[in-house]
């Protein structure tokens, strides 16, 4: 694609209320039609489907209409990139990003309480006074909804959430100026493909002559109109079959299993195979491979009867026959990634030092959306108040920066893996609290500690998207466009993140005490609360030992040396072809359901390449990301009429569950 020149002010004043109108509308809507019509999450995911069905509909039908009146009155690319990362930004927010894990676990640790779990004994005198409201009232309502002519308790809420709010605008201001830092190297210098951005960067559109007609030559592909087509009629049996049950769905999911204890799922995601044309070969290869690598490992430890001692460690792998011990070699896996990709960014590292601290002048970072000093002032600042506020939460100080390390490996990575490969759906295979806890041993934290780690659930486990993932995407796309000195790009992201923030508690909120959270979604207002809290009493009432903890070190040191190994050989050996972005995340339960259009992706990708040619594949181009967009704009629209005619659990799957 052709990328314009360098402009000095491609933010406007109006972009910004574009991109701060549709940050809230997505910060509303998601979760209205998660938690009340129990739709698809278009806000669940790192491919941000709700970001790109509205940017479809802006740019193929808003802005094309506003062109035709007149060309001034149109968006320009500049504009459209800034409303984008706006949007992506927000996305990351309102559901399984951070709000919808958030306000049910507050309260639930008293909700949940019974006398069986004794949690009212062990865990309420460790929780902070003002970390969770204490309201009985306020609690009960929540989950039970309000009676007549009651009115939201908004009081109970301020301190919790005012509290809540310093950690999480700590916890975003350095993921951002961790990517600020990064971007020279992940954009400039590595060169990543950032698999995400193609589709937007398409439907902003600019001709081969440098000229601009009413509709982007992405719309006026016949090729992207047949792949729209494909996913649109398929998944639109099943919106049918919801409203006129003669319409048989077509079907797009099967199960087998592995000597019967070993599930496999095949499911067919378009969105997931169109973004995987966009990667390499080997990465596309890399990543479904491992995943039935690690799926018949767990069914080689299933067959011996291999298992090591320990249990509740929800998050830590696929759904079914998955044996802990390959979560925890993904984490020294993950660790691997995130420390080797800082050493190859040494040399441009101790740049942003130098030109931090020293203001060294043959450094430049005048084209950086944030100075690096200011960059790496925030970070550390935000560092300190993170580990602040864990203090203060009951976490040990000499536990902090062990935890923090953990949870910056996982979102670090995860970022550094959206950015290659190109994974919408996508979730560390191990997580930051439950790898402390196992790591450092239940008796040495203490009941204290233990809660406090409890309670990094809410923001350090789920991790299916996030504003470090968004922020980086946003940059390369300022990029690709040749955008200068991005500021007002970032200015927009903190501006999206602080609205959708906003926007999506009270939307929850609103939405407990008006229908009752126990009726709205059975695992975000039931399941996530105990899990976080039965995990934290069980490590309370049964103390993991050496025999526990031993074994998880032994497979976290193997996954370490298997990834230093595989990334090794890559660095080393030319004509190694064995990638190794996929050994961290193969047997995540996401990747469980996107592996096999993973797999068509990477077949269809090599056979075109073999057969056409690099023209067939830049020809063929528009035709898979018709694919995207067609699945996605078919969500949406049952969306929208699901939510016109009252229609409740009319889903249609965009990736996963």
């Amino acid at each position: 694609m052709t990328t314009t020149p360098p402009t000095s002010s491609p933010f406007t004043p109006r972009a910004f209320v574009v991109g701060s109108l549709l940050a809230i509308f997505l910060a509303f809507a998601c979760p209205y039609t998660v938690f009340l019509h129990h739709t698809a999450g278009m806000a669940a995911d790192f491919i941000t489907a709700g970001a790109i069905f509205l940017f479809f509909l802006l740019t193929f039908v808003v802005n094309s209409l506003l062109r035709l009146v007149h060309a001034g009155l149109a968006l320009r690319p500049g504009e459209l990139i800034l409303v984008y990362t706006m949007m992506i930004v927000a996305s990351a927010i309102p559901t399984w990003g951070l709000i919808a894990n958030l306000l049910p676990v507050l309260p639930g640790a008293y909700y949940y309480a019974t006398p069986e779990n004794n949690w009212a004994g062990i865990i309420h005198p460790f929780i902070p006074e003002w970390a969770a409201p204490r309201s009985p009232l306020a609690i009960k309502y929540f989950f039970e909804g309000l009676p007549q002519g009651e009115t939201i308790p908004w009081e109970a809420w301020v301190k919790p959430l005012g509290a809540w709010l310093i950690l999480i605008v700590a916890v975003y201001a350095a993921m951002m100026s961790s990517m600020v830092i990064i971007r020279r190297q992940w954009i400039e210098n590595e060169r990543l493909i950032f698999p995400l951005t193609q589709v937007p960067l398409e439907m902003i559109g600019r001709d081969e002559n440098g000229t601009r007609s009413a509709v982007a030559k992405l719309f006026r592909s016949p090729l992207l109109w047949a792949g729209f087509a494909i996913p649109f009629v398929v998944f639109g049996t099943h919106g049918l079959h919801r409203y006129y049950n003669y319409i048989t769905p077509i079907d797009v999911e099967h199960v087998f299993y592995l000597f019967r204890s070993t599930p496999i799922r095949v499911f067919l995601s378009f969105p997931v195979l169109g973004f995987i044309y966009f990667v390499n070969l080997e990465i596309g290869f890399s990543l479904w491979f491992f995943h039935l690598v690690a799926r018949s490992q767990s069914l080689i430890f299933n067959l011996v009867g291999f298992e090591i001692p320990g249990h509740g460690e929800t998050f830590t792998g696929a759904v079914g026959g998955s044996s802990p011990a390959v979560g925890y070699q993904a984490m020294g896996a993950m660790a691997v990634l995130v420390l080797f990709g800082l050493w190859t960014a040494r040399r441009h590292l101790h740049d942003v030092l130098r030109r931090a601290l020293t203001g060294a002048s043959d450094v430049d970072d005048s084209r950086e959306a944030m100075s690096y000093r200011s960059a790496l002032g925030l970070l550390v600042g935000s560092g300190l108040v993170i580990a602040a506020w864990l203090l203060a939460s009951g976490m040990p100080i000499w536990a902090i920066p062990f935890f923090l390390c953990a949870a910056f490996f996982t979102f670090f990575g995860l970022a550094r893996i959206i950015a290659e490969a190109g994974v919408g759906f996508c979730r560390a295979q191990m997580v930051a609290p439950i790898f402390s806890v196992y790591s450092l041993g239940s008796q040495s934290l203490g009941h204290q500690g233990l809660v406090s780690m409890g309670l990094t659930y809410t923001w350090a486990v789920d991790i299916r998207t996030s504003v470090m993932a968004s922020t980086i995407n946003g940059l390369k796309l300022a990029d690709a466009l040749g955008i200068e000195r991005p500021r007002r790009l970032l200015l927009g992201a903190a501006i999206a993140a602080g609205l959708s923030l906003v926007t999506a508690a009270g939307t929850t909120l609103w939405l407990a005490y008006s229908y009752g959270g126990i009726n709205l979604q059975g695992w975000f207002f039931a399941g996530m609360p105990q899990t976080v809290f039965g995990f934290v009493a069980d490590k309370i009432n049964t103390p993991l030992t050496e025999r526990v903890i031993l074994p998880r070190w032994l497979f976290t040191g193997v996954g370490a040396a298997v990834m230093g190994t595989l990334m090794s050989l890559r660095q080393r050996v030319v004509s190694w072809p064995l990638h190794y972005v996929g050994f961290p995340i193969g047997d995540t339960w996401v990747m469980s359901w996107v592996w096999f259009s993973i797999f068509l992706g990477w077949l269809f990708k090599l056979v075109i390449l073999r057969y056409w040619g690099v023209p067939g594949y830049r020809q063929l181009r528009p035709f898979f990301m018709g694919l995207v967009l067609g699945q996605i704009s078919c969500a949406g629209v049952w969306m929208v009429v699901g939510v016109c005619t009252g229609m409740v659990g009319n889903y249609i799957h965009i990736g996963v569950p």
